[in-house]
């Protein structure tokens, strides 16, 4: 297989992670159709697709889409996910929109029902995987109850699904990502260019992780991460990856936890 021939979903890259996610693999050679309820400029090779992920139904018709056109799936990236205004703020989560829990609908129902679609091409392929984007808020607290049951349940999905796909070749990993330097995160600290020099210093491009689900990719050992939840920073490590500027992205495992392990046992 050559790189020109990989394809992949990434979902939510109309802008933060998801985008420079499916930038990075872009230029990386794959071919990339990323989904957003607003679409900019597609990644280089890519296909950038209008799509709520909240329609069942236009998300099927997505994976018939790449099914047709392509002929298979050999990866996708369930990174999209409802981000309220108001998610960071310091109240007590009734007293915050009740719309912070949409995020348990698009951000964890959206990635069962796009790896649902996704699984039958990704099979068809020798090699494949689903990578799931996630953070320590699925075991510290961190943005509220919604928030960390989302992650925590992600991080859960990878687990289980990789039970169900073995012997495929087809795998499955969350991975933890750190501080991003999105839109989102420049624009609050607008008119404060050195204190986001000096978080930029132990933040993450949103490239950074397309860099790591490209290596992950390759990796001959896959299926035996297949299943775990992995810290990004720890993960360019393995592979020596460094961030822009030849920065090597922290681990805050010390300080925020660390990803639990899923049991061996399997009951069906």
């Amino acid at each position: 297989m050559t790189a020109a021939q990989r394809v992949a979903v990434v979902t939510g890259a109309s802008r933060g992670a998801g985008r420079g996610i499916a930038a990075a693999l872009g230029e990386r050679g794959w071919k990339v159709y990323g989904t957003g309820r607003t679409i900019g400029a597609a990644p280089p090779g890519g296909v950038a697709v209008r799509l709520d992920h909240r329609d069942d139904d236009a998300v099927a018709a997505l994976f018939e889409r790449v099914g047709r056109e392509s002929g298979g799936l050999d990866l996708l990236v369930n990174n999209a996910a409802v981000v309220h205004d108001e998610l960071t703020g310091s109240k007590p989560f009734w007293d915050k929109p009740i719309e912070l829990g949409n995020v348990l609908d698009v951000g964890l129902r959206s990635a069962y029902v796009a790896s649902w679609h996704a699984a039958p091409l990704l099979v068809r392929r020798p090699r494949g995987l689903i990578a799931f984007t996630s953070s320590p808020g699925s075991v510290c607290y961190m943005h509220g109850p919604a928030y960390g049951a989302q992650k925590a349940g992600i991080d859960k999905m990878a687990a289980d699904m990789a039970v169900d796909f073995r012997g495929t070749g087809v795998a499955t990993l969350s991975i933890w990502m750190g501080i991003l330097l999105t839109e989102r995160l420049r624009a609050a600290f607008a008119g404060q260019p050195e204190a986001l020099a000096a978080t930029a210093q132990h933040a993450e491009t949103p490239e950074f992780t397309g860099h790591l689900i490209d290596a992950v990719f390759a990796d001959p050992e896959l299926a035996a991460l297949s299943g775990q939840t992995v810290i990004g920073a720890e993960l360019a490590q393995r592979y020596g990856i460094t961030d822009a500027g030849g920065r090597t992205p922290p681990s805050h495992r010390e300080m925020l936890g660390a990803p639990r392990a899923p049991s061996s046992v399997v009951l069906r």
